[in-house]
């Protein structure tokens, strides 16, 4: 029941780099990238640098085998009668700001002998020079109105732009070719609505195909000459369109300044887009609107005149080369795919087309192990679906017995079935069906890392490894597998479950292969590509609360009042046991008192879906223990509830996923059941690091200095009230610190070491995507934070200063830049030149940061955040981890208008 047949040796990312279109800025870390594109300025000579040399720099943006297998992809994509095959690279006008970096980037694919065909946009250069000349643009439908008088201009400005780029091709060495006319033939679009703008009737290829034949690069502009010899003016995305159109390349990349497609909900990074099975139903989503619903079209439209192996990537410039040699990409790509399909029966896809595959692809069968008839007589024994798309370039069975985990029994691929990430897109619809998975594969399979890419966990036994999703508890696995065996789902290999010794410690079991396990894998940031239209889950959920006395929890439930799946349905409190919830106006709540053993049979019974615990440092446990037991005790065969802890008792803790989703991302929370929330000063003061730790001196710290309303301080039992009600007061008034502020803490507080701990993951390779690399003011051994919290006498709303030594001088410009990009995208972040008042944070659902200030020697930057401690730094950052934990988007039940 091996799942993944003999197939080439290429990864599921593989699959998706090789017809890719470009993409994103991606918030890995650049430095391999960088340090490797910048190399090519310290050539003395082109001869210096030859084409073995510039592969062995690819090796540190990726594996040697992904470097030489896409090389030899683009090698052969081209030949001497079509010499342009191999990739049309669209530049927007913001990128032609930074042409040193585009120019080292497209150097780098010339020294290795790829030729791809270069045509770039100038709207920000046109605009500037127009709007000085007194000249104010004038759009209509989005499309430039050109007169004669703009497009003088226009012809200038396209002309400096693209022998700026030649000058600094040639400067590295790089023979480049401007082509500014010759190659597009247009009709007016409409003369009398736009003026001088062109449609392109007509592409002559030949001078491109004259300047690779001769080593050059071609360099083009976007203008156009009618039949009668008028310059148009014609929009760049459609030239380079209708330019892919003839060259039909294996890749189309658009470069621009954004770095890919975002989801207008979500704001995050659209992966893949796979128009055959996802496009109607994109098209229909209350975001897709404007520029990104003419965008999906244009790319479609273009897609639909190219061959199925095409595709397109919008990325940034800087992500060119981790784009095409690697195979996690950057960006968004888009491609055509297939239609994918569903069938309960042999008969329903064809008893005589799945017996070919199997005879085919099955490495059972090639093997011996198994034959055709067997496979398909085994199907018979439980309930089972067949997905595959119509070419049968990719069959997964799953098998399906009613109150049973499913298991994928086989996981058929061709060569084109792996090379264009069908795979992924079979795999992908199996998950939205089954919210739990097992599956084999043989531990000498070639292709083991997709399947631990995909995995929550798994372990080896005699050759065979067991991977598995959806389920985090030992206890539980070991029970499923147990099951398993009984009833032959699977063989008697795999039991015990383990743990085994981890891979760098285990001996040698039969057959010479490892023994090991890796229970509970969080999922490599960036290394699966998801659907776009991955819809939320609006599945009605019940939440549990542990501690809802104190500030915090009277702030989370007030925010459940709003969301609208998640349910409260339980909420606990010794105090206020008996008495009704007040500040939740769902439905009736009252308190109720519970007790471990309460806890761990709720849990147990499946009463609710999450945990939420709003209980002090070192109260949590006992009540986390109560909720594994309960789990493992489970008879509905789920994997138990999400526990979300408010303390700090788990901050610290490797088998919990820590929750900012701003800075660690969030595939982690989503697979996760564990999940510890950031502290309030920890959270400003690791947003407010993060951007600037590639700049941070050796040797030093970075100090925050940190003052938060006194609701920070926690609460204690007040008088009762007139119904005999108990109250809750702040713990300190703003009468004891008699108008002032009250520093505590000085040393050591237990968000100085939580905010250290986590940063330094930012450091470490793929941690993230504001790390140096270095060892920053740790000396080599992480981050370290100076940090002083006060108490002033407000109620809440906490302000952190940064200051931070820079190993490098740098302007304020420079480090507002560090902090816009780190958070492009980010809805609960919102950037400001003043500096963060009071009224910017007390009650707002976000964190602001602003005041960005450079001392005058350049040697030290200062920058202030700040957040409502009650808010971002504790129930909305919750309610963010609840709901990606669930599968709720982010920001269900968050009011983002005051975010």
């Amino acid at each position: 029941m091996h799942a993944l047949s003999r197939v080439p040796k290429l990864s599921s990312r593989a699959a998706l780099r090789t017809p890719l279109v470009a993409t994103a800025v991606s918030r890995a870390p650049r430095r391999a990238n960088v340090a490797a594109v910048r190399t090519l300025t310290s050539a003395s000579s082109a001869a210096q640098t030859d084409r073995d040399t510039i592969t062995r720099l690819l090796y540190s943006i990726g594996t040697k085998r992904e470097v030489e297998r896409y090389l030899r992809i683009f090698s052969s994509s081209a030949d001497a009668s079509n010499p342009a095959k191999f990739a049309v690279i669209k530049v927007g006008g913001a990128v032609l700001d930074n042409v040193e970096e585009l120019a080292i980037n497209l150097s780098f694919l010339y020294r290795v002998g790829l030729y791809p065909v270069v045509l770039h946009g100038a709207g920000p250069q046109l605009n500037n020079i127009i709007e000085s000349a007194g000249v104010i643009p004038d759009y209509i439908d989005g499309i430039r109105v050109t007169d004669a008088q703009t497009l003088q201009i226009a012809r200038r400005v396209f002309l400096d732009e693209n022998l700026k780029l030649v000058a600094a091709l040639e400067k590295l060495g790089t023979r480049a070719r401007p082509i500014t006319s010759g190659v597009f033939t247009a009709d007016y679009l409409d003369k009398d609505k736009y003026g001088l703008v062109g449609k392109i009737t007509k592409v002559d290829k030949r001078p491109i195909e004259a300047a690779i034949r001769a080593g050059a690069l071609p360099i083009l502009t976007s203008l156009a000459e009618s039949n009668a010899g008028q310059i148009l003016n014609v929009n760049a995305d459609i030239a380079a369109g209708e330019l892919a159109k003839e060259l039909e390349p294996m890749k189309i990349v658009f470069l621009n300044d954004k770095g890919g497609m975002f989801h207008g909900i979500t704001s995050e990074k659209l992966d893949v887009i796979n128009l055959d099975e996802e496009y109607d139903e994109l098209m229909k989503q209350p975001w897709v609107k404007y520029g990104t619903k003419l965008k999906l079209r244009e790319f479609k439209e273009l897609l639909d005149h190219l061959p199925r192996s095409s595709s397109v990537a919008v990325i940034s410039v800087d992500s060119l080369q981790r784009e095409l040699f690697t195979d996690s990409g950057a960006g968004t790509l888009i491609r055509r795919g297939y239609k994918l399909f569903q069938h309960k029966t042999i008969d329903s896809i064809g008893a005589d087309r799945l017996r070919q595959v199997i005879h085919d692809r099955d490495p059972d069968v090639l093997s011996g192990d198994e034959s055709v008839t067997g496979v398909l007589n085994s199907l018979k024994e439980t309930p089972y679906t067949i997905y595959g798309d119509e070419p049968l370039d990719v069959v997964a069975i799953v098998s399906h017995p009613e109150d049973e985990v499913p298991i994928l029994t086989k996981l058929l691929a061709s060569r084109n079935g792996i090379m264009n990430g069908i795979v992924d897109n079979v795999f992908n619809a199996i998950r939205k069906e089954h919210r739990r998975l097992f599956w084999t594969a043989r531990a000498d399979d070639e292709n083991r890392a997709w399947h631990f890419e995909r995995a929550d966990g798994s372990f080896t036994r005699a050759g065979k490894s067991l991977f598995w999703y959806g389920v985090h508890d030992v206890r539980e696995i070991e029970h499923i597998v147990k099951s398993f065996e009984e009833k032959g789902r699977i063989p008697r290999t795999y039991l015990p479950v383990g743990p085994s010794a981890p891979p760098h410690r285990a001996g040698q079991a039969p057959g010479g292969v490892r023994s090991y396990s890796t229970m509970v894998r969080r999922r490599v940031p960036g290394s699966s590509r998801g659907y776009a239209t991955a819809a939320p889950s609006t599945e009605e959920k019940r939440l549990a609360l542990i501690g809802a006395r104190g500030f915090t929890g009277q702030a989370l439930t007030t925010l459940l009042s709003s969301h609208p799946h998640l349910n409260l349905t339980h909420v606990s409190s010794r105090q206020l046991a008996g008495y009704p919830l007040t500040n939740y106006t769902k439905s009736p709540v009252t308190y109720s008192d519970l007790s471990v053993a309460d806890v761990e049979r709720m849990e147990k019974d499946g009463e609710v879906d999450a945990w939420v615990m709003a209980l002090p440092n070192g109260v949590c446990k006992p009540f986390v223990d109560a909720i594994d037991r309960g789990t493992a005790e489970r008879k509905d065969g789920r994997s138990g509830s999400v526990v979300v802890d408010l303390s700090a008792d788990y901050r610290f803790e490797d088998g919990w996923t820590y929750g900012l989703p701003e800075l660690y991302g969030r595939t982690a929370i989503r697979a996760s059941k564990r999940i510890s929330n950031p502290g309030c000063y920890a959270t400003s003061t690791q947003l407010l690091v993060a951007p600037l730790l590639k700049l941070l001196a050796p040797g030093v710290w970075p100090t925050v200095f940190g003052v938060s309303g006194y609701s920070g301080a926690g609460t204690v039992t007040g008088p009762t009230d007139p119904d005999g009600r108990p109250t809750t007061v702040p713990k300190v008034t703003p009468k004891s610190l008699h108008g002032g502020i009250r520093p505590y803490s000085l040393t050591d507080h237990i968000h100085e070491r939580e905010a250290g701990r986590h940063l330094s993951t930012l450091l470490a390779p793929g941690g993230g995507s504001g790390g140096s690399g270095g060892s920053g003011g740790s000396g080599g051994s992480g981050v370290k934070v100076a940090f002083v919290p006060t108490v002033g006498p407000w109620f809440s709303g906490i302000t952190s200063v940064l200051s931070m030594p820079l190993r490098e001088s740098a302007t304020a410009r420079d480090v507002r830049a560090l902090y816009e990009a780190r958070y492009a995208g980010e809805r609960l972040v919102r950037l400001t030149n003043a500096v963060p008042t009071l009224a910017d944070i007390e009650n707002q659902h976000g964190w602001t940061v602003g005041g960005f200030q450079v001392h005058s020697e350049g040697d030290r930057a200062v920058v202030v955040g700040g957040l409502d401690n009650l808010l971002k730094g504790a129930a909305t950052q919750c309610l963010q981890n609840l709901n990606l934990a669930l599968g709720y988007d982010e920001y269900a039940g968050i009011p983002i208008a005051s975010a």
